[in-house]
């Protein structure tokens, strides 16, 4: 896998990430302080900057209830 590959996948989390936050009407920081991470680790997901543990994508999937084959696909 290249390169490409990989930031596109991570791309594909991050929308996940913020498209089910928006639709339970969430902002980042009660996202976070649901998932019990920092507001700027959810902020950072959803840009793209940061690639998240699976420790946290579980944290997250918990924090807005889904299934973690909803974020990652």
């Amino acid at each position: 896998m290249n390169n490409t590959q990989i930031s596109k996948k991570e791309k594909q989390v991050a929308q996940r990430l913020l498209d089910a936050r928006i639709k339970r009407g969430l902002s980042q920081a009660e996202t976070a302080d649901r998932a019990g991470i920092d507001r700027k680790t959810v902020n950072r997901i959803e840009n793209n900057h940061f690639s998240p543990s699976l420790n946290t994508i579980f944290r997250l999937c918990d924090a807005l209830a889904v299934k973690p084959n909803e974020l990652v696909k």
